[in-house]
């Protein structure tokens, strides 16, 4: 039998290669690539890339690419461009000695060999090659950059039936879009490339008709383009298709499935996805949450410039959730969620700070941020400038200037009405007037600030700046305890007990001491210590009246010490008093 001319062998591989036998079609395409064709050179390379019909080998692959692009073959030209513009073409001196041992992985973008073969692709007319021309001319380095030329090479490569020129070209029109019309335009080109599968074009058709910036807006068909550029690997896409999972939007709701999506994102590098699983992992669902999960997912989100992610991870490592209780990592990631621009990581390093945490460099930065914003009108910057100047954060202390800026903060912010107050009752910075300042720290009260509520009980019990008002101080004090506040819980205790304008109800009186001294107030812990001492509620236990003291005295509160003192000997004590008894 006669041997197959190379011309006859590439035709018998072509018609292997349809009906994907590649095992069969392989050896023949080398006869004929080795024969100098072309486009057997061409598809050889292919199979090498592809690991068809032969393992993979891009080596390989690239050099018969560049055997079949020096003949003038267009599409081993675009080929060629696109494998140099993702690292993917190791360009050398000495090829041959290098290629042996070459690096499958990808490295630095060739943007010139890119640009050398995509030229000659664009110039043979190929629609690919012009839009990887495109691509170079809008993305590449500085120097090679044109955006009028990169416009004109998509514009003729989405001509040519391009699906990644139809993409290029919706890119570059939608720089300049305004009108609808151009919106409309946008997405026509957009939904050709989407229609060939491109995952990123799916994924921007699914934003334009998500917002609507193409005609009415349709949620439910944006969800199916997350879902579908979510299916051939679009990272946003998802995390979009994920949350809808999660959230039932449009679809039916599948927390389990979502969740996949979302981690599937997150580990593929989305900041969004991997804050999102944290955040589920911090809040819990139907199981308790896993704070050591989502710190590990904050984590990813922060490295990868998350500011949202790095705030969380700041605030997990400030409580020790699922992290060690570290305040200088605290401050870390705090800092870097501020500089991403943060206002409430700022805030929270800011809050750092005046508990004596923090570096000098935090305590200046903090200071400019919030400095700036407050000369552009921003009311809480104003409120935080105020509050470093008043407690010398990143500046000399100065009670005038802070008063003046928490004066003008104060039409608009809740705590700038309560520190303003103060500063009017303690005469800080500008001349003490108890009447304003209590009438400035009761609106703040009246909106619920907590801190308020206890300040303006406390100067109602005195009459300081008004008259006296013992039932109205007991009624915001109980809502202050009501929602946690140690000292109000203590002052609840206190008004109880006696000796204030309310009935005498002393257990009640036990129990807020109590609830107070178990959260760490020294003088609840003394008091509550009294109380079951000398059984002042109706209850006497020696024993853990002697445990409440004693955590009194621990924080350093020696009025304690004669409480101690009165009691009777613990029953150990008496045992070791006693003589032992001799033997017969």
């Amino acid at each position: 039998m006669l041997a197959l001319t190379p011309a006859a062998a590439l035709r018998r591989a072509s018609r292997l290669a349809e009906q994907k036998n590649f095992r069969q079609a392989f050896p023949l395409l080398a006869r004929a690539a080795q024969a100098g064709i072309a486009e057997a050179e061409h598809r050889l390379g292919r199979c090498y890339l592809e690991g068809a019909g032969v393992p993979p080998s891009r080596t390989e692959g690239v050099r018969w690419l560049e055997r079949a692009a020096n003949q003038g073959y267009v599409e081993a030209q675009a080929q060629l461009a696109t494998l140099a513009i993702h690292g993917l073409v190791t360009q050398s001196e000495d090829a041959a000695s290098t290629r042996l041992f070459a690096s499958q992985e990808a490295t630095a973008p060739d943007f010139e060999a890119g640009l050398h073969w995509a030229s000659k692709a664009a110039e043979g007319g190929s629609a690919d090659g012009q839009a990887v021309l495109g691509y170079i001319l809008t993305s590449g380095p500085e120097k090679m950059r044109d955006l009028e030329e990169a416009h004109r090479c998509y514009e003729r490569s989405a001509a040519a039936g391009s699906p990644q020129g139809a993409l290029g070209f919706a890119l570059s029109l939608a720089r300049n879009a305004k009108t609808p019309e151009q919106h409309a335009e946008v997405a026509q080109f957009l939904r050709k490339a989407a229609d060939a599968g491109l995952p990123t074009a799916l994924y921007l058709l699914a934003v334009i008709t998500e917002r609507g910036m193409a005609g009415p807006a349709d949620r439910p068909a944006a969800i199916q383009l997350f879902r579908q550029a979510a299916e051939r690997g679009n990272r946003p896409s998802q995390a979009r298709w994920g949350m809808a999972l999660m959230e039932g939007l449009t679809v039916p709701a599948n927390p389990v499935e979502g969740e996949s999506w979302l981690r599937r994102a997150a580990l593929a590098g989305d900041p969004e996805a991997a804050a999102v699983v944290g955040d589920m992992y911090a809040k819990g669902g139907k199981l308790p949450p896993n704070f050591a999960e989502a710190a590990m997912w904050f984590r990813r989100a922060a490295e990868a410039g998350h500011r949202g992610g790095a705030r969380a991870l700041g605030m997990m490592h400030l409580t020790g959730a699922g992290v060690p209780r570290d305040s200088e990592e605290a401050a870390r990631w705090f800092r870097a969620s501020a500089d991403a621009g943060d206002n409430a990581a700022r805030v929270d390093l800011a809050n750092l700070l005046l508990r004596g945490e923090g570096g000098t460099d935090d305590a200046i930065r903090t200071r400019e941020w919030f400095e700036k914003a407050a000369a552009s009108g921003d009311l809480v910057a104003a409120f935080n400038f105020g509050v470093c100047l008043a407690e010398g954060v990143g500046v000399e202390r100065d009670d005038r200037k802070a008063a003046q800026w928490l004066r003008r903060a104060a039409d608009g912010v809740v705590n700038a009405q309560y520190w303003y107050g103060r500063m009017l009752v303690e005469g800080r910075g500008l001349d003490a007037n108890p009447e304003e300042g209590r009438a400035w720290i009761k609106r703040a009260a009246d909106v619920g600030m907590v801190e308020a509520e206890v300040q303006l009980a406390e100067l109602m019990l005195t009459g300081r700046g008004g008259p006296k008002d013992h039932p109205g101080a007991l009624g915001l004090f109980e809502k202050a305890a009501g929602r946690g506040h140690v000292g109000a819980m203590f002052a609840m205790g206190a008004m109880h007990g006696g000796g204030h304008e309310v009935p005498t109800d002393r257990p009640t009186a036990q129990r807020w001491f109590r609830a107070a001294a178990e959260r760490g107030h020294a003088y609840a812990q003394m008091m509550f210590g009294r109380y079951l001492a000398r059984g002042l509620a109706g209850e006497r236990d020696f024993d853990q009246a002697r445990v409440w003291l004693e955590k009194a005295l621990a924080q350093g509160l020696q009025e304690a010490r004669n409480d101690l003192a009165a009691l009777p000997p613990a029953a150990a004590e008496v045992q070791q008093a006693e003589p032992q008894a001799v033997g017969h």
